[in-house]
């Protein structure tokens, strides 16, 4: 009898430890807010703070909230952004249900744009456009300086032209956002779940003023993330140097994550600027058109020929998890 009773209870031990490992990491209760990484944690849901910064008809509430992390900091979700500051030049519309302005060319837009919309880093410098789409929203500035601002934070999905006059070389850098329609858990309702994560992803394009494309995003790109959510397990985050990963971590949508987590990082100052060393900083992801999902987006579709030229194909690209990293800085220079 007594062996009997070791081999049940050595069954049940068993049997205990492999449900509570995955990935060969356990996700007990105690062990789920073990975390040694740099970023300050909070959980649950952001205090609101605006409900919807933008009416789109069809389009999802854009809210902005803070959270406060477990350090006592606080934090604006899902960034701190610039989108109700009038200083900050919007982009041109090159496909935008919200306004209803969808051109079907590249070129149908630019023949509308009247020159007014160009904004200038040097006096002397040659007008280069920029085509961008961006899952869901982004800030750019060239040199430091602000040269253009999504015109749509959330949905309905649109794409962008920013032109801007400057000198080579200049050192392009952006904010990127995936908007959360759950404030402070990086999530959205989707499909009868009331958290998923959703994706981001940005694509762009750069052309001087003989149309030649000077610049594309892809992995030459530096990228560093600045939110991360919802993480259901704190242990499945970890760093490598200045990398901030998370690929182990569960992404499955829920209908139950008001008690997940935040990864919070501060962004550094003068990130905009030219002389911003981004040295330590890693390489942008890139990421295919499918694993973004814009076979069905007309906002990318009409303009195939700018995204996708057969000469200098541009690569989406975002952080290492374009799924659970929500606010993501990304940097290049063009020579």
């Amino acid at each position: 009898m007594t062996h009997l009773k070791n081999a049940i209870l050595f069954f049940l031990f068993a049997s205990f430890t492999m449900i509570a490992c995955k990935n060969g990491k356990k996700t007990t209760a105690e062990n789920s807010e073990v975390y040694n990484g740099t970023a300050s944690v909070s959980q649950g849901p952001a205090t609101m703070v605006t409900q919807n910064i933008f009416e789109c008809d069809r389009g999802r509430e854009a809210p902005m909230g803070i959270s406060t992390a477990k350090d006592g900091s606080q934090w604006t979700v899902p960034a701190e952004v610039n989108f109700t500051d009038d200083s900050f030049p919007f982009a041109s519309d090159l496909f935008n249900p919200c306004t209803k302005i969808e051109y079907t060319s590249a070129d149908e837009a630019l023949a509308a744009l009247d020159g007014t919309d160009i904004i200038e880093v040097d006096a002397d410098g040659e007008i280069i456009t920029a085509y961008v789409f961006a899952d869901n929203y982004f800030e750019m500035y060239i040199n430091g300086i602000p040269v253009g601002k999504d015109n749509v934070p959330f949905t309905q999905f649109n794409s962008n032209i920013v032109r801007f006059k400057v000198t080579t070389p200049f050192t392009i850098a952006m904010k990127l956002v995936d908007w959360e329609e759950n404030s402070g858990l990086g999530s959205e309702a989707n499909r009868g779940q009331a958290f998923h994560p959703g994706d981001g992803g940005m694509v762009a394009v750069f052309k001087d003023s003989k149309d030649d494309i000077i610049a594309t995003t892809n992995s030459n790109w530096k990228a560093q993330t600045f939110y991360t959510a919802p993480l259901r397990d704190l242990s499945c985050a970890s760093e490598e140097g200045t990398l901030r990963l998370t690929g182990t971590c569960n992404t499955e949508d829920s209908n139950d994550g008001t008690s997940y987590y935040a990864l919070h990082w501060k962004t550094p100052l003068n990130w905009q600027s030219a002389d911003f060393d981004d040295s330590k900083w890693p390489k942008a992801t890139e990421f295919t058109n499918a694993a973004i999902g814009v076979d069905n987006k007309p906002a990318y579709t009409n303009f195939i020929d700018v995204f996708d030229n057969s000469a200098a194909d541009a690569r989406f690209i975002w952080s290492t998890n374009v799924i659970l990293d929500n606010e993501v800085l990304v940097r290049y220079t063009v020579e």
